[in-house]
């Protein structure tokens, strides 16, 4: 346990992760947190912000450094597509499978649920969304998979979502990646942006707490796939 813990905080460092893989454990991890079931607890957002900062402090001219935040901003983009594509299919062949498991330490069914209604209400866009929603984008590729969502509209959404989650968060690491002040505050700065991008759901979890007892499986499944596409 303390192997891990210490590879998750590692991550939060450039330095740890351009001496541990680079680009290539960039795209492990964003494949794996979008494609992976038990990849949820993946910290997607402030590795994304991180591979701006790398790119900001390598020795190139300004031509060179745009490019470079172009082509790693493209592969990445295509890892988070790829990885929501196999949750896609994972829900679409396991799905069923899967709300029969027992809840355990790192999966629980709330997680599916959650994902579900939040799909349910905004239908497609929810695949944009849930790409800046911890968890959720983890969940949100594998409930389209379940209620069979037609594949060019998944394709569509899922496409755009890689493109605009992967692109803002590494331009934005890359615009202030040579600051001091953020060079200086490093963590707080990636605290700042899971706390933003948690907070909508932690919002969900502390107003819902007094709502009614989420549907069963089957009762939510069949609500959402009821709900046309």
């Amino acid at each position: 346990m303390a192997e891990f813990l210490d590879f998750l905080n590692n991550l939060t460092d450039p330095n740890w992760i351009v001496a541990h893989g680079g680009l290539y454990l960039l795209l492990f991890i964003v494949f794996a947190e979008t494609g992976i079931l038990i990849g949820f607890f993946l910290p997607g957002d402030p590795i994304l912000f991180i591979a701006g900062i790398i790119i900001a402090n390598l020795t190139l001219g300004p031509v060179d450094s745009v490019l470079t935040l172009l082509y790693w901003i493209a592969l990445i983009s295509i890892a988070g597509i790829l990885g929501n594509f196999v949750g896609y299919w994972c829900g679409k062949y396991f799905g069923h499978r899967l709300l029969k498991m027992k809840d355990g330490w790192l999966f629980k069914k709330e997680y599916i649920f959650r994902a579900q209604e939040f799909y349910h209400k905004r239908g497609g866009i929810a695949i944009i969304l849930a790409r800046f929603l911890p968890v959720v984008r983890t969940f949100a590729p594998i409930v389209a998979g379940i209620v069979e969502m037609d594949i060019r509209k998944f394709a569509l959404y899922n496409v755009v979502g890689g493109v605009l989650w992967v692109g803002s968060l590494a331009t934005l690491g890359y615009l202030l990646g040579e600051n001091a002040w953020v060079q200086r505050n490093l963590e707080y700065v990636i605290i700042s942006i899971v706390v933003v991008a948690t907070a909508p759901v932690l919002i969900k979890m502390i107003t819902g707490a007094g709502k009614k007892k989420q549907p069963a499986a089957a009762s939510v499944e069949t609500e959402v796939v009821e709900e046309e596409y």
